[in-house]
């Protein structure tokens, strides 16, 4: 759920060039406040696929060795993100395999993203990384995703209720892309 700063209503926006810098911006502040805890800061979701339409709220991927929920909390609280409280933001399933995480919202007034801290090596991880490849390399899936977001988000703006929705889809996405992965010997970085 959002925070009371945070829109509750789904909107969704053809994909903007200035998407990868403003990931840039976040994610220097992500390292210089995580050090080398985070070995890896990804632009996934749907902002880090040219081309495809999305919500207008960048996501990035923190990968770490172990996830310490105390450490974590406090370091992403130092530089003034929220830890989202939900349960589906500290759990997640991927392939019937339930990996933790953390999901971070922005501190009041700074620019719309949800950080998702997930273990190095992960089925979450993974799937973030897959999710972005995939759709980057396929034009036709990427179109589609991007026009069926478009169609949901003017029949369902609820967030909560959306997000409800597009789950099951993307676990059939997520089968599509499995399959280019097999093809092509794609593997997480």
């Amino acid at each position: 759920m959002p925070f009371p700063d945070e829109p509750a209503r789904v909107t969704i926006v053809d994909y903007q060039p200035g998407w990868p810098s403003e990931f840039d911006r976040i994610a220097r502040q992500l390292r210089e406040a995580l050090g080398r805890a985070a070995i890896g800061v990804d632009h996934v979701g749907s902002t880090s696929v040219p081309g495809l339409a999305a919500k207008d709220c960048i996501d990035v991927q923190v990968r770490v060795v172990a996830l310490d929920e105390g450490w974590t909390v406090s370091r992403m609280g130092s530089i003034g993100f929220r830890c989202r409280p939900e349960p589906w933001n500290r759990i997640e399933v991927s392939a019937g395999v339930a990996s933790r995480k953390l999901v971070f919202a922005p501190p009041p007034g700074h620019r719309l993203c949800n950080i998702h801290v997930r273990e190095q090596g992960g089925r979450g991880a993974r799937f973030a990384l897959l999710f972005r490849d995939y759709l980057r390399a396929d034009e036709s899936a990427r179109q589609a995703w991007g026009a069926f977001k478009k169609r949901l988000a003017a029949s369902v703006p609820d967030l909560a209720d959306y997000g409800q929705i597009k789950s099951p889809a993307t676990d059939i996405l997520i089968q599509a892309a499995e399959m280019w992965a097999a093809e092509t010997g794609w593997t997480a970085n």
